[in-house]
């Protein structure tokens, strides 16, 4: 196989289910690899919600201060090679596919799943690399996830809440503990839950990590930044725009790590970091679209309160596609003060899609007045068609639920031409 498609496609055959928890057999292959150890430097960043934001600053202020850093993050909007980047640029297909030629003559008959394999491949590409910095974010949970093979000097968690239960749990303090997994004895952990489980802090009192709770020794109240702690640290943050707990956590990491740039070089760098799907702002066919790929409960809240404190002339429509297994009544709750009509659609090439009667019933379950609900449910494409036909010219349109809904749009802008950056 000499092409990047081609190996994917495999990749999703290679195993017979597409998650197995467990580091047995990935560390296996990483140590016939030699990749356990793929920088000079390791931070892994887990959390239910805004790890991804967390690696994204990071990754921004490491390049700005001319530091070489290798991030893997998941799943991926549009191309698998956002998931793999070195020195702000994602990997070519090229050397995707060396990689993972690497790792199947490495993996003999250990079967990997997707995840797994891929993790791998970007654990050889950074230290084929000579990276310093290496940021992994955590696929699921923590503690048994392929990315915690690797011993990291700076562990991270942005959030703890209720997210994939049939694997992690449905207690805040079973899920705490599972993302606690990542943290090392006697190591750096820096935690952006402003509610951290009994759990979380258990873990890192017994293993005696240098531990950092946000609000007791950082904090982002009010615009100003502070850090309570060695090197004491305060200046006036710009307006952001991805979660500031995740912001506030990166740049406690990168001053602990001694690698945070000047304080006039990261407050510019702030300042327009933007994330795709992340309240991400697009104009397009005239319309004003938020793109957020939330999909769980705490995620609403926190888009909720993004749409209050971001208000528009009109009205708020909502375009929403959801996974089975979510709870869209949690999700839909916390948006209803905000939102003024519902656009339930389905994602027809998705076998893990909710269909018409869960869409329904998550809304109804939710007390979204059914005048408020456009019907049919249909399809996203056309959905998001006559969402556009209703918006009004100071209206606005979110788009959220999952990667694949956002995805699915975002698409849509690209092949339409692309969607401009909003206002």
């Amino acid at each position: 196989m000499r092409d990047l498609q081609s190996w994917l496609s495999r990749l999703e055959q290679l195993h017979p289910t597409e998650i197995e928890l467990g580091l047995e057999r990935v560390a296996s292959v990483a140590d016939a690899l030699d990749v356990r150890t793929p920088a000079r430097r390791i931070v892994t960043v887990a959390g239910t919600n805004g790890k991804g934001s967390c690696v994204r600053t990071m990754e921004a202020l490491l390049c700005a201060g001319d530091h070489s850093v290798g991030a893997y993050s998941s799943p991926h909007l549009l191309r698998f090679n956002e998931r793999i980047r070195i020195d702000g640029a994602e990997v070519d297909d090229a050397l995707l596919v060396r990689a993972f030629e690497a790792v199947e003559q490495a993996r003999g008959e250990i079967s990997l799943t997707y995840f797994e394999f891929t993790t791998l491949a970007a654990f050889w590409l950074f230290k084929q690399a000579d990276v310093e910095f290496a940021l992994l974010e955590v696929g699921l949970g923590g503690r048994l996830d392929a990315v915690n093979i690797v011993d990291p000097d700076i562990a991270m968690i942005t959030s703890v809440a209720v997210d994939h239960e049939a694997w992690l749990g449905s207690d805040r303090e079973v899920i705490g503990r599972e993302k606690a997994g990542i943290l090392r004895a006697g190591k750096t952990f820096v935690c952006a839950d402003p509610w951290p489980p009994a759990s979380v802090i258990d873990v890192s009192g017994k293993l005696g990590c240098d531990s950092y709770f946000i609000d007791r020794d950082f904090s982002l109240h009010d615009g100003e930044y502070r850090l309570d702690a060695e090197p004491r640290l305060v200046f006036g943050m710009p307006e952001l725009q991805l979660p500031p707990a995740s912001v506030a956590a990166a740049v406690t990491a990168l001053a602990l790590a001694g690698a945070l740039p000047g304080v006039e070089s990261v407050c510019e760098i702030l300042k327009g970091l933007q994330m795709p799907g992340r309240c991400q702002q697009i104009h397009w066919r005239g319309h004003d679209l938020l793109l957020d790929v939330g999909h769980n409960p705490a995620a609403a809240e926190y888009l909720a309160d993004w749409l209050a404190r971001h208000s528009v002339a009109g009205h708020t429509h909502a375009l929403v596609a959801v996974m089975a297994d979510k709870d869209l009544a949690g999700l839909a709750a916390p948006l209803k003060p905000v939102v003024d009509r519902w656009y339930p659609a389905l994602l027809p090439d998705n076998p893990r899609a909710a269909d018409v009667e869960q869409l329904v019933a998550g809304l109804h379950a939710a007390e979204v007045p059914e005048e408020q609900v456009a019907g049919p449910v249909v399809p996203v494409a056309a959905q998001l068609e006559r969402a556009l036909g209703q918006l009004g010219a100071s209206d606005r349109l979110l788009v959220f639920g999952s990667f694949f809904t956002v995805a699915a749009v975002l698409q849509l802008t690209r092949e339409q031409h692309d969607g401009q950056p909003g206002q």
